[in-house]
């Protein structure tokens, strides 16, 4: 008699039709298999194997480059369970509209079933998924970012308790492109794309879509956030997790090299793009992270932004759509040093200057997390780690001043709530817009935006020391249009501050928006960074925040009713503190 597993396989077979399935066991055998398989194809070129041993290209479809949130559905049976940040299909008519698209899809190709465990592999809190795909590049890929093959087969056992993902790159038609999440019944389909978060369906698809729901009715969390430890001189590591959106200095943060090395503070990577939550049994919030390796942008990340994971990625890499040099070596903007003679670009034309980017703004790099310097012994820790704060950020030239402490539990979902970034390259649309993106969880909550703030609320009300919550902004300008905050590994001086707010020992100003950072709290010996340049940075502009809170009161109400009552109380309270400090300014 067939598993479910089994069944499940042969039901997909049935309708896709491959030439042959193969089960991926993870296996170095089956990498080298698969790697073969690729350069023998073209879906894989090989880098110099001299300083980039076991390290191959990508290049994807040019129309295939990013996410695309227009083409990604929450399919509940009622419309108001997606929400109204969500886009939404009926699931029979998603399934309708879907079957004949994957109806023969992968004639004379290879059907790939990989299973996985997202979590470390003894962790109670780890689940299991399967995806199926005509991808070998998707099969790769997610043995890095996974504990894929053997293992996830081995804890499932015969078992129906998995997240199954059907995935086919289809004619790769951009109108025949689709990412649906069927929540209620734990399920994705995925055609027509190959790229990362639309074809990697353990990542955003089920680690935040679909584990939110799972956490929502389950009593957990499942965030769109990195989690660090901050080790003091004493050699103590408080954990923290922070939410930022795509291509915002996540991976930069998660993997930071410390200005303050030398004081003993040292940052330690735990995960750098999700997190699942759980209370543990004395009411602490404990996190683990469900990935095995880093989908990181490569654009921008050198040796100084990033030298941990440029030290992780030179072997057992895959990069996508970055150019190369005629050594054969990967080559993006922002890293070290110029662009080489006889560089390709990311479509693997000749590139030359004025040409255009050499390569993809969206580039990428998949690499095992156990290859980073930076990664923490704990990181595989199976009850998880104790979280001491969460930290909310985005890029906001101004209005935001570099950090700011909320009042309470509370105050800090509303902070998290009212979240606003400019936009960037890692989603496909417009690049610089200043859009809402909550928790920055906006593309990837599987269900109703409203009752995922009243989840946070009633999460909070269960922990027995809930993390403190903070918000940093690390893009503000000044009048020139420079950034006045240098950031990368300076940025730890803020954590440093969030640390002694934690334990009790720095000092704040009380401000509209939340508790600021006093200039002489910050520690910025070894810093060249002026009086006048420190107080803009911490600058709260009572008038400006105003409009803000106006903006925020339109995007509350696209909730209606499914905004808690907690969250509005929190507008109105801010809008009442801002008013009194305007008159009183005048």
């Amino acid at each position: 008699m067939s598993t479910p597993l089994e069944s499940w396989v042969e039901e997909s077979a049935r309708l896709t039709k491959p030439a042959k399935i193969v089960w991926c066991d993870g296996s170095e055998a089956e990498s080298e298999r698969l790697t073969a398989d690729m350069l023998r194809d073209g879906t894989f070129l090989e880098l110099n194997q001299k300083t980039h041993p076991r390290c191959y290209l990508h290049r994807s479809n040019p129309n295939d480059v990013a996410r695309t949130e227009q083409l990604t559905f929450i399919c509940t049976r009622q419309k108001e369970d997606a929400g109204p940040t969500n886009n939404w299909m009926d699931p029979s008519e998603a399934k309708e509209k879907l079957r004949p698209l994957f109806d023969g899809a992968m004639k004379g190709r290879t059907m790939y079933v990989v299973p996985y465990i997202l979590g470390p592999a003894k962790s109670p809190y780890s689940k299991i998924g399967v995806e199926i795909t005509d991808s070998a590049y998707v099969a790769a890929n997610m043995r890095i970012m996974s504990r894929m093959g053997k293992p996830a087969l081995d804890r499932l056992d015969n078992s129906a308790d998995f997240v199954p993902g059907l995935h086919s790159l289809g004619d790769l038609d951009p109108s025949r492109r689709f990412i649906m999440h069927f929540p209620e019944e734990k399920l994705i389909w995925s055609v027509g794309s190959g790229y990362g978060g639309n074809a990697l369906l353990g990542k955003k698809c089920f680690a935040l879509r679909i584990a939110s729901w799972m956490a929502r009715d389950q009593g957990w969390m499942a965030e769109h956030m990195l989690i660090l430890g901050l080790e003091d001189p004493s050699g103590k590591v408080t954990y923290m997790a922070a939410a930022f959106p795509s291509a915002c200095g996540k991976t930069n943060l998660a993997m930071m090299v410390s200005a303050l090395e030398s004081q003993g503070y040292r940052v330690w990577t735990v995960g750098d793009d999700i997190a699942w939550m759980h209370i543990a049994s004395d009411g602490t919030l404990r996190a683990i992270n469900p990935e095995a390796g880093f989908f990181g942008v490569a654009p921008g990340t050198n040796a100084k932004t990033n030298p941990n994971v440029m030290t992780a990625a030179n072997r057992n890499t895959i990069f996508t759509n970055v150019a190369m040099t005629h050594s054969r070596e990967p080559w993006w903007e922002g890293i070290d040093g110029p662009p080489a003679d006889g560089l390709t670009n990311w479509k693997g034309e000749p590139w030359t200057a004025g040409s255009g980017p050499a390569a993809h703004p969206n580039a990428r790099y998949t690499v095992p997390a156990s290859q980073s310097p930076s990664l923490s012994k704990h990181w595989e820790d199976p009850e998880g780690l104790p979280i001491s704060a969460f930290i909310f950020g985005g890029r906001r030239a101004h209005l935001a001043p570099l950090v700011y402490e909320s009042r309470n539990w509370q105050h800090g979902v509303f902070v998290g709530a009212t979240m606003a970034s400019e936009t960037t390259a890692a989603a496909t649309g417009a690049v610089g817009v200043c859009r809402r993106d909550p928790m920055a969880m906006l593309p990837f909550c599987g269900y109703n935006m409203g009752d995922y703030f009243g989840h946070w609320l009633a999460m909070g009300a269960k922990l027995k020391n809930p993390p403190k919550i903070f918000h940093v902004n690390w893009f503000r300008k000044g009048a020139d249009g420079k950034f006045l905050w240098p950031g990368y590994g300076e940025n730890v001086r803020v954590l440093k501050w969030m640390l002694d707010r934690i334990e009790g020992r720095a000092a704040a100003t009380e401000t509209p928006i939340g508790n600021v950072p006093t200039p002489s709290s910050l520690t910025l010996d070894g810093l060249s960074i002026s009086r006048d340049t420190l107080n803009e940075l911490l600058s709260v502009d009572s008038s400006d925040w105003l409009a803000e809170d106006r903006a925020v009161g339109e995007f509350f109400a696209k909730f209606g009713s499914h905004i808690p009552p907690a969250v509005t109380q929190e507008q109105k309270a801010l809008a009442g503190r801002l008013t009194r400090a305007t008159v009183s300014a005048k």
